[in-house]
């Protein structure tokens, strides 16, 4: 049963890099998957169903990506650094790779918004993990620990469309240590 709704993600994914996804159909999904019709609705109730299982897929990754820097014996405020880039390069990979991904993340942000809200939550419980761990080994002095994550992570959020369109990462990456210090020390002198 996993395989086949696996083998229609797979599928799907590469008939909606190929004929976009408001064009693709069921039915092109199910002639690709060497499947019937039938077979598909088993697994989806519609298109949009397909698609979000799609997107889910490619941010579970992310999430695995990002859950691997936890582990590491670094400090607090290199987790921090890696989390950022990896989270940044990752979210571009994902929608630079999938081509209608590319346009339904710059067009419809409500619905790409609506089916990372998970990813977001398990995004938010990392990075509280890292500033917690900075606070206690004294790297951070964060008084509120929810807010600085939640700051991070919209602030992440923000970035990626620049970090996408604008080859920033480029920039960015000559960059790191800038902004790592503006991540460390703020405003300040």
């Amino acid at each position: 049963m996993k395989k086949t709704r696996q083998l229609f993600i797979e599928t799907a994914r590469q008939v909606f890099v190929k004929m976009g996804v408001a064009h693709a159909t069921m039915n092109d999904i199910a002639e690709a998957s060497n499947k019937g019709r039938r077979t598909l609705y088993t697994y989806f109730k519609n298109k949009e169903d397909v698609y979000y299982a799609v997107v889910e897929q490619e941010l579970a990754h992310l999430v695995e990506r990002l859950e691997k820097i936890i582990d590491k014996k670094i400090p607090a405020n290199e987790k921090l650094v890696e989390y950022i880039y990896i989270h940044l390069d990752s979210i571009r990979d994902i929608v630079q790779s999938n081509g209608t991904l590319r346009a339904d993340f710059f067009n419809d942000i409500k619905t790409v918004e609506r089916i990372r809200r998970q990813t977001s939550i398990k995004e938010l419980k990392m990075l509280k993990v890292i500033l917690r761990e900075g606070v206690n080994s004294g790297l951070f002095g964060i008084k509120d620990i929810d807010t600085a994550a939640t700051i991070i992570l919209y602030s992440l959020k923000g970035l990626e469309v620049p970090y996408i369109k604008e080859n920033v990462s480029e920039r960015m990456a000559e960059r790191k240590e800038a902004i790592a210090a503006f991540i460390f020390k703020g405003l300040r002198p």
